[in-house]
């Protein structure tokens, strides 16, 4: 059996946030995890620039911080598995990982790890209408990947469902790829995202319905015709208001839940956030959950966006190499205090009274874990 001081499971901004943070304090051996073919999670397919401060790189778009944290990550001599997939999680912090997934030559790998970071993300979720699976049919993330990362068009003509920031985001990034986006659709009385990025996407003539929602794709190889119909007071469509839209593609941008196999397999004490996404692991202000030695960061935890991702990764990073003894209390505790302002700054705003309430909610009020 292989030994390692940290494994990480998921190579995004939250993974790679706490790799780099756990190797520039000294630990020696750091591995990451990863599904993908590539690391980087969604900071790839984030072609727009960033919003916020400048501390969390304010005007940079998302790949580009991507490709910072690779290069970090190999300055610091941190190990990335690719292609590979955490199939088990296990008493005294054994991980079982299957390497080589499309390679032909699997390998079953078992690693006793003295830390854990879970940053497994999220998946999008889905909204059930008559006729929802026909080929065409897809997750605005899917969609998303297919434009920005393999350089594909998903289809001609798209019917958006959702106009959270990530529908309209999508959006525009299909119009930019050369799709004809026909029309955002969203449930809701008004636009959920940025209106900045509504603007954008009104400007370029696409019509917003809201109060109105999709009740049935038609097709037959794939969807052709998307029928929407407006919303009453109590959601439910009105008879009359039907109209006929007619696309190939269909992305829904309805949401995302965090990624929580490995915290069920192990067992790991969660509560439900409606705020966060549902089902999220409790954890204390290092991230380290109700189970000694496993850490939880990113989507994990609870949905929010990018920065706040890599800042927990970062808190993870230093508790955990703090834990390992690469770091004085003192000198973590500064490093510590630093990151939770940041934290807490980026959870303040219009509604960030509301998350930091919901995140509060997961703060998990337990003694420190054993080391």
């Amino acid at each position: 059996m292989i030994s390692k001081e940290i494994v990480i499971v998921g190579a995004g901004p939250a993974g790679l946030a706490a790799a780099i943070e756990a190797a520039k304090a000294g630990v020696k051996e750091v591995l990451v995890v990863d599904l993908n073919i590539k690391p980087g999670g969604q900071l790839f397919k984030q072609i727009h620039k960033f919003f916020g401060s400048s501390a969390h790189r304010s005007g940079t778009r998302g790949i580009d911080i991507g490709n910072q944290l690779l290069a970090e990550a190999e300055k610091y001599g941190v190990e990335i598995w690719v292609n590979s997939a955490v199939v088990g999680l296990y008493h005294e912090r054994i991980v079982s990982i299957e390497k080589g997934l499309d390679s032909g030559e699997k390998e079953l790998v078992n690693i006793q790890a003295k830390k854990v970071i879970l940053a497994t993300g999220a998946s999008e979720n889905v909204v059930r209408f008559k006729g929802w699976t026909l080929p065409g049919i897809m997750g605005a993330g899917a969609a998303q990947t297919m434009i920005n990362v393999n350089k594909v068009k998903p289809g001609n003509k798209v019917v958006m469902l959702g106009s959270g920031n990530v529908g309209l985001i999508v959006s525009y990034q299909l119009m930019q790829a050369g799709c004809n986006v026909v029309a955002l659709v969203e449930a809701a009385p008004k636009i959920g995202g940025y209106g900045v990025h509504a603007s954008k996407i009104r400007r370029a003539g696409v019509p917003i319905y809201t109060s109105h929602t999709i009740i049935e794709a038609k097709g037959t190889d794939r969807v052709s015709e998307v029928i929407i119909a407006e919303l009453d007071q109590n959601w439910q469509p009105i008879p009359g208001t039907e109209k006929v839209l007619e696309a190939d593609v269909v992305t829904l941008a309805a949401g995302l839940k965090p990624i929580s196999d490995l915290v069920r397999l192990h067992d790991l004490e969660c509560t439900y956030n409606a705020v966060f996404g549902g089902w999220v692991p409790k954890h204390d202000r290092n991230m380290e959950s109700t189970q000694p030695g496993i850490y939880v960061v990113g989507d994990t935890t609870g949905v929010e966006e990018a920065n706040t991702a890599l800042e927990e990764g970062r808190l993870a990073g230093v508790a955990a190499a703090e834990s390992l003894g690469y770091l004085k209390n003192a000198d973590a505790k500064l490093l510590k205090d630093d990151i939770w302002e940041r934290l807490d700054g980026l959870r303040m705003g219009p509604f960030g009274e509301k998350r930091m309430v919901a995140k509060n909610a997961i703060l998990a009020d337990f003694p420190t874990c054993a080391k």
